[in-house]
């Protein structure tokens, strides 16, 4: 049957319908860990917050209560109408080294529960592991993953971990055989070690690895829970979030925002108008006893969570994405970093990204990497024209063919009006960055080597002058005053 659909996309995101057997999931969003004997806020409370399904962990549940499990199922245990998601216990071995219990019966018991998505016992690599250990490592979990397709043949969904550690190659093979085995969910696994040392150009690099292969179908992002990445991970094609960030570090005393990680003794004032940032101030937090500020500060936590999560829907509804991403790298440099990756996988991101959208705003540096950007430059190189002469101008009170814009080089006329260059909001040539000249210069001299047998005249002001001195023979350059 039909589970999973796709309503409206940006960049690489999506709003996307994935039905479970306990109900409908809209992505993006994130599953709230919660923990089966100590549940830091209970399971029936996450809704109120945005929660639309959690997780938890099969492990802790087949070791400490297993039969009432069985018995009740793991949504009694929980409190919850919610789908639930089960892991296998890949942490404890990741931590530990060893589980005690079978791949065959952790899905089993998983099958037993009611899960709604079930998730085999994977070996999570960590990130630099040699390539042998990774290789080994990840042949163990295919081999897992293909005897959990064979189990799981009722209604629950399955979810297919996508290993490989740091190695491009073995993610780029672990994503084609888990699309052959076919699940309905791909978590990428073992990243939270990239996400705590700041390693965010790698964790993108390996997202985008396995976005171009698995192309369709729901991405997971295991254990990314802060919601300064969630627009940057949308954009490059992630779904599903899950984390139990939102109650590690309010037991830290850590206080989540969009922008990054504050200490509450550092703070003065909070930047959030939640419910418990609108009834206390970071003094009289501080001032509580532990488990009371603790239980708070987690709350705070998930609701910057989720608001994140509304506005990157809204940007989604809106073809903003872009925008919004490119306001949220700037936290860290290494975010930046991470999310510049996209030049190196164009292809990947254009096939995706609307052709069509409302307005192009320039917001710096990175809009240039856009697709909307190098499709103009595409497509300048597929006109036609119907004369030997062609006026280019950078000044829109003058009569010419084409108008010179930064960014996007030149605009035939006709489409001064039509997205991407004639819905664009750009500063003007003296305010914006040089790389946004040259990008639009390089487009304007790859037009006009196209045409050789065309002539261009080309009449510029200001700044424009200084990157057209290399022309090529057919462009005739004349400054205005």
């Amino acid at each position: 049957m039909q589970r999973f659909e796709i309503t409206d996309k940006d960049a690489m995101g999506r709003i996307c319908r994935l039905d479970t057997p306990h109900g409908r999931i809209e992505t993006p969003t994130i599953l709230p860990v919660i923990n089966p004997n100590i549940p830091f806020i209970p399971a029936d409370e996450m809704e109120k917050f945005g929660a639309q399904a959690v997780i938890t962990n099969s492990y802790i549940i087949y070791r400490t209560m297993k039969d009432e499990a069985i018995e009740k199922g793991v949504h009694a245990i929980l409190g919850t109408d919610m789908p639930v998601m089960t892991d296998s216990g890949s942490y404890q071995l990741m931590v530990y080294g060893d589980v005690e219990i079978s791949n065959a019966e952790i899905i089993e018991f998983q099958k037993s529960i009611g899960s709604d998505i079930i998730v085999p016992l994977d070996i999570p690599t960590p990130p630099d592991a040699d390539f042998d250990t990774a290789i080994r490592d990840l042949n163990i979990t295919l081999q897992r993953e293909r005897e959990a397709r064979k189990i799981v043949n009722t209604d629950s969904l399955l979810a297919i971990p996508i290993q490989g550690s740091t190695h491009s190659e073995l993610r780029k093979l672990a994503a084609k055989e888990a699309r052959n085995i076919g699940g309905d969910i791909y978590p990428i696994g073992a990243i939270v070690p990239l996400m705590d040392t700041y390693r965010f150009k790698d964790l993108a690099r390996i997202i985008l690895e396995v976005r171009s292969i698995i192309t369709v179908e729901p991405i997971h992002l295991f254990g990314c829970g802060h919601p300064m990445l969630f627009a940057m991970a949308v954009a490059l094609g992630c779904d599903l979030f899950d984390s139990a960030a939102y109650a590690l570090y309010a037991k830290d005393d850590r206080y989540l925002t969009v922008y990054g990680t504050k200490k509450l003794s550092e703070m003065n004032y909070f930047p959030c108008k939640c419910p418990v940032c609108s009834s206390y101030s970071p003094e009289e937090l501080r001032r509580m006893e532990k488990k009371e500020r603790e239980e708070l500060i987690a709350r705070h936590n998930l609701y910057v969570s989720f608001q994140e999560i509304e506005n990157i829907k809204q940007a989604i509804k809106e073809n903003s994405l872009f925008e919004l991403v490119e306001k949220r790298v700037r936290a860290h440099p290494s975010m930046l970093a991470g999310w510049r990756l996209i030049k190196k996988y164009f292809s990947i991101i254009e096939r995706s990204d609307p052709k069509v959208k409302k307005k192009f705003l320039y917001t710096g540096l990175d809009s240039i990497y856009r697709p909307a950007v190098r499709r103009h430059g595409k497509a300048l190189l597929n006109l036609e024209w119907g004369k030997d002469e062609l006026v280019i101008s950078s000044d829109l009170g003058m009569l010419a063919d084409l108008y010179l814009r930064p960014v996007f080089g030149p605009v035939p006329a006709e489409m001064l009006e039509t997205y991407p260059a004639g819905h664009a909001e750009i500063p003007d040539e003296d305010l914006i960055e040089k790389e946004a000249l040259e990008t639009a210069v390089e487009n304007l001299i790859r037009m006009m080597k196209s045409n050789p047998d065309k002539k261009f005249r080309i009449y510029v002001s200001g700044v424009w002058a200084d990157f057209l001195k290399n022309l090529p023979s057919n462009g005739d350059l004349n400054v205005l005053p």
